[in-house]
């Protein structure tokens, strides 16, 4: 953590009293010059204690999310689909991605958030951002290039609703390079927590490591897919909760684990192994593991009537960061992130409408009271 020193101190006290007050009237009360002022305004943005212009002060509990925003497309055959035709279809467009979909759940929940991502500077992006303004995402640092297209995803479905083809036009997460956090360097100084998903280049997702570990926040960071996962670098240490599936773990361990609960155990261990500090690994219908201070616990997965299985990672992760930095329990955050997944399964949107912390304390009834011992 950045130490203050008695001038910055000093500085920021007055900026507390007054974040109107100009750098002469700062300087002229603390007997400094105004160049020394500006000096420190300066240093006390990098450390992220002040938010670029009008000195705005970041909250305490402030989240950053930093990874994809996503135009997702599904068409829906009307009949059997057909090569080389036109085929009718019902066409639906909503907004998707990980970190997208994890920012407007924790703001549903009522985080204070923040979004670090790129957009083109075309219609699709200028409707990303104003959907996540909208939803009280601060979107100052969502950044729209001129000369690239808002990443999509079509899923184009059979009348059963089982995908036939899936295409991405991912390109523009290649520029979401570490010049990015350097661009975004006060937004990240002054959170408590950063989350990343790895939709993010290599050397941005160790970038933004060692930028943690010269930092105050602490690091989510979420593996997205198969593929994807193994641009973590070897090692995990400045990492201090991994949002992955079992897969996922194998991938980037390349060890085959046994597809259960002990399995599972042993997964997210050589992950803490690793260096990571905590692991929330889960596998479908088993549910998740919570491995942390070399101690694994199941979390179990709560019983739902899905709808749509779109989103419920993403709201799991959001559930959990938020009850976590709360002051709760890890463990007890990711049964809470459990149920806000089983909801999010029962609404046809990637974030439930009805999100809120309200909504996830009306529904605790539906969680086991009795949870399992360690499994390893």
């Amino acid at each position: 953590m950045h130490e203050l020193s008695e001038p910055e101190r000093a500085l920021l006290d007055l900026i507390r009293e007054n974040p109107f007050a100009g750098q002469q009237q700062m300087a002229d009360q603390l007997g400094l010059s105004r160049s020394a002022v500006a000096a420190h305004i300066v240093r006390l943005t990098e450390k992220g204690h002040i938010l670029g212009r009008g000195y705005l002060l970041p909250g305490e509990d402030r989240i950053v999310v930093v990874g994809g925003a996503v135009i997702d497309r599904k068409y829906l055959a009307r009949a059997p689909l057909i090569a080389g035709t036109s085929n009718p279809v019902e066409g639906m467009r909503s907004f998707g991605g990980v970190a997208r979909n994890v920012a407007e759940n924790l703001a549903a929940l009522g985080a204070n958030v923040g979004f670090v991502s790129a957009v083109g500077a075309d219609e699709s992006g200028r409707d990303l951002q104003r959907h996540l303004a909208g939803k009280g995402v601060d979107v100052a640092h969502l950044y729209a290039l001129p000369d690239e297209r808002t990443a999509e995803y079509a899923a184009i479905l059979e009348p059963s609703g089982d995908l036939a083809y899936g295409i991405a036009d991912m390109a523009i997460f290649d520029r979401l390079t570490p010049d990015l956090l350097v661009n975004a360097a006060p937004a990240l100084a002054a959170a408590r927590l950063v989350f990343a998903d790895c939709n993010l280049p290599a050397d941005t997702l160790t970038a933004l490591i060692e930028r943690r570990n010269g930092g105050k926040f602490q690091l989510a960071i979420d593996a997205v897919s198969t593929p994807k996962v193994r641009k973590l670098p070897a090692s995990l240490a400045g990492i201090d909760l991994l949002f992955l599936n079992l897969d996922e773990a194998s991938a980037w361990l390349r060890v085959e684990y046994d597809r259960d609960i002990n399995g599972m155990a042993l997964a997210s261990q050589a992950l803490s192994e690793a260096g990571a500090g905590a692991v929330i690994l889960t596998c479908g219908t088993m549910g998740a593991v919570v491995s942390e201070r070399g101690t694994a616990r199941p979390v179990p997965v709560v019983a739902a009537e899905p709808v749509d299985m779109t989103g419920a990672g993403d709201a799991m992760i959001a559930a959990t960061l938020y009850h976590y930095l709360g002051g709760g329990a890890l463990h007890e955050a990711v049964r809470r992130g459990a149920l806000s997944a089983a909801l999010t399964t029962e609404s046809a949107s990637s974030v439930h409408p009805q999100m809120s912390s309200h909504f996830i304390e009306a529904h605790l009834h539906r969680l086991d009271p009795i949870q399992g011992e360690s499994v390893a």
